[in-house]
């Protein structure tokens, strides 16, 4: 993997104006919204079935002022969407790229929706950590399998071409920064070159390569990584090659709750409805309501790294919704129990330490204090038997930080200036998550993978129409 200097003198095999890299969630939605300006184009995937990170997510995209959010009666505004999402970043964030996000956020559903067909809807009954307003659209089965299938199917039905098996190796650079070309390798050692006038990175991070994770995010590099294989880092390496500016590269959604060893994601709507996390002395070791992706490295520095999630028969119910618990439950990974005493008997826990756990959230919430790590216990929310309780552990999922980009998705040089024709989103680019784990909003990466992707599309059009009109003009 590597740039190439490119010279008048190299040949390409074919030619488009256009290409992708990566048909996940984010190089999809770039393609349809591209497409849809007339421009002829292709992706590029690596993989023989196009999946990526968003087949392995919960496929939740938040969003804000959407007509799915004003039939169930939630008056949200771009502006507190685009104020969580500052929050719990510290601040961090670009706050021009926020604002585009919070304000694009509900035009894209519903483009979507209305042309594509994607089958949305408002996930209702819980906040997730961080939003004020329910405001996580998804497909019917909850599951980021869900959503891709749905966006292949609208692909395919716009007549988008999707190389498969197609990873690109080398990018052909001229002396001012143009990308000129790519060169992929096909899986029996084959190359192709394919020329184009515009380039969109949709490949996301580089979770899955231990030596980057190692460089920049160390407090995970011991986490199992539960991500797309393929999230090498190719995007930020070609970048940096090209002198691109980098920011937020500590940046991740971590997860604390992964099933182990069945490794099914377990949704943390098992926390926000009352739900708890314990480890091996019987013993709660921070706020679960702060948020899923700090959560991982909590779990992960527990004795054993691994925790347990106690929850009880009414948020059982209320999760079976969800395709990914299902599964856990259908696969053995849910045990349930009558009382403390059998469970603290079936999961090895000390039964004093148990004991004292369930007494002091019962204190909590009749005095109406928070506990030491800063969380409140709602009466109507505690925990009665029979429990139910999940081993699990602390896993990353995909990394937050990235090439810096502008308002329209365009790949942005040290100095600050745009280069030629180079476009990122999604996991690619910089995202809004902060400098660390903790900064990750419920959703963002879903956020930043649909809305950058249509954003980057959609501009990556406009500048090859430009193109296409000066060449015309006389």
């Amino acid at each position: 993997m590597a740039i190439v200097p490119y010279t008048q003198h190299h040949t390409f095999d074919a030619h488009l104006p256009l290409l992708i890299i990566g048909a996940g969630a984010c190089g999809l939605v770039a393609a349809l919204a591209a497409h849809e300006a007339g421009v002829e184009l292709a992706v590029l995937e690596r993989d023989a079935l196009p999946r990526g990170s968003t087949a392995m997510s919960s496929g939740f995209i938040p969003a804000a002022n959407t007509r799915f959010q004003k039939a169930l009666g939630v008056n949200d505004t771009p502006a507190a969407m685009a104020e969580d999402i500052q929050h719990k970043n510290g601040h961090e964030a670009d706050p021009a790229i926020v604002d585009l996000l919070a304000t694009s956020s509900g035009p894209v559903i519903e483009w979507l929706a209305d042309q594509y067909q994607l089958p949305f809807e408002l996930v209702e009954g819980f906040l997730y950590p961080g939003h004020t307003h329910l405001r996580m659209h998804a497909t019917p089965r909850r599951t980021g399998e869900e959503l891709m299938g749905a966006l292949l199917s609208a692909a395919e039905t716009a007549g988008i071409d999707i190389l498969t098996q197609a990873r690109v190796v080398d990018l052909y650079v001229d002396s001012t920064q143009r990308v000129r070309g790519v060169t992929l390798k096909r899986p029996d050692g084959s190359r192709e070159s394919i020329s184009c006038d515009a380039l969109i990175l949709a490949c996301n991070g580089y979770g899955g390569n231990p030596e980057l994770v190692d460089r920049y995010i160390p407090s995970l590099k011991h986490a199992l990584y539960y991500g797309h294989e393929g999230n090498q880092g190719d995007a930020l390496l070609w970048g940096q090659a090209m002198g691109a500016s980098t920011k937020d590269l500590g940046a991740c959604q971590g997860h604390g709750s992964l099933a182990t060893p069945h490794q099914t994601l377990i949704s943390w709507a098992v926390m926000m409805q009352g739900g708890i996390q314990v480890n091996v002395r019987g013993e709660r070791f921070s706020n679960e309501h702060g948020g899923y992706s700090e959560q991982a490295a909590k779990v992960l520095a527990q004795p054993e790294k691994i925790a347990w999630n106690l929850f009880d028969e009414r948020i059982h119910q209320s999760v079976l919704a969800f395709e990914d618990y299902h599964n856990a439950f259908d696969t053995g990974a849910v045990r349930c129990f009558e009382n403390l005493e059998t469970m603290a008997a079936g999961l090895n826990l000390p039964l004093a330490a148990l004991q004292a756990t369930f007494i002091e959230m019962q204190q909590h919430a009749e005095q109406q204090t928070a506990d030491s790590f800063g969380r409140l216990f709602e009466p109507m929310n505690l925990l009665k038997p029979p429990y139910y309780a999940i081993r699990v552990t602390g896993a990353l999922f995909h990394t937050q930080g990235g090439l810096e980009i502008n308002v329209q998705a365009r790949v942005l040089d040290q100095q600050g200036q745009a280069l030629p024709n180079l476009f990122a989103a999604g996991g690619a680019a910089r995202g809004v998550s902060g400098s660390n784990d903790s900064g990750y909003l419920s959703g963002n990466g879903l956020l930043s993978a649909v809305v950058l992707g249509a954003v980057a599309g959609k501009n990556a059009a406009e500048l090859l129409h430009l193109k296409l009109h000066s060449a015309v003009l006389p």
